[in-house]
């Protein structure tokens, strides 16, 4: 059995949350999506993206596999970067998005942007997707150490998100789940603040997954919290 609980939070410094998530646990669907641009575009974008996986998972119930939930994600892309040409007010909008689909006995997980999800195993944490950023795909492959990119102009800047291009490049990975196994699923609000020794710890912990997610929201609020927040855990028991 899949256990799952999500939370949302502005932050301390937003006055609007951007972010979106969503647990469909009849079609074994599970996202977060963290929008941007400006007035409300942020929020319609991760939204529209959303509602569009769910759709087409859905619509795919009991078939869907990893070259479906991409083509989610494209759909989504297209819906997005349409609704922009159509509204001056939502130009230039997009969302990062990351999604856990169950497929029989494992999980699929499929991303693009920068919100990520991690798996907590064996008392271990290890993150599943790689973020699709310039610290990532550039400053990296040009050897700057850690210390440089955490202060880099250009640390913040995504390679890619849905709504941005039509060449939409899509990560996916592949899970094989025991039991016992916790994955959790977070917009950057939470990853960029709360350092991997610390979420291994709140994981770590006998908690329900609910007070996990509060407790982990918490601490990047404690942090000063500059960016939305936002976190879904699942657990196989």
């Amino acid at each position: 059995m899949l256990e799952a609980f999500g939370a949302t939070d502005p932050g301390c410094i937003r006055g609007n949350n951007e972010d979106c998530f969503l647990i469909a646990r009849s079609i074994g669907l599970y996202l977060v999506a963290d929008g941007m641009g400006g007035a409300q575009a942020g929020e319609h974008a991760s939204k529209l993206a959303s509602d569009t996986v769910l759709d087409v998972i859905t619509t795919n119930a009991g078939n869907a596999d990893a070259a479906i939930l991409t083509e989610a994600f494209k759909e989504a892309n297209r819906r997005v970067m349409l609704a922009a040409s159509q509204d001056l007010t939502m130009e230039g909008m997009g969302t990062t998005l990351v999604a856990a689909l169950v497929t029989g006995s494992d999980l699929v997980i499929a991303s693009v942007g920068d919100s990520r999800a991690y798996a907590y195993e064996n008392g271990a944490l290890r993150p599943i997707t790689d973020d699709q950023t310039w610290v990532n795909e550039v400053g990296r492959r040009l050897g700057l150490d850690e210390a440089t990119l955490k202060s880099h102009p250009m640390r913040h800047v995504l390679t890619m998100a849905i709504g941005v291009s039509e060449d939409l490049r899509v990560h996916t990975y592949s899970l094989k789940p025991a039991n016992g196994t916790q994955v959790l699923l977070c917009s950057d609000g939470l990853h960029g603040v709360i350092n991997e020794e610390d979420i291994a710890k709140v994981l770590a912990s006998p908690a329900s997954l609910k007070d996990k997610c509060q407790q982990l929201i918490a601490s990047a609020r404690a942090q000063g919290g500059p960016d939305n927040i936002t976190a879904v855990l699942l657990q196989l028991s």
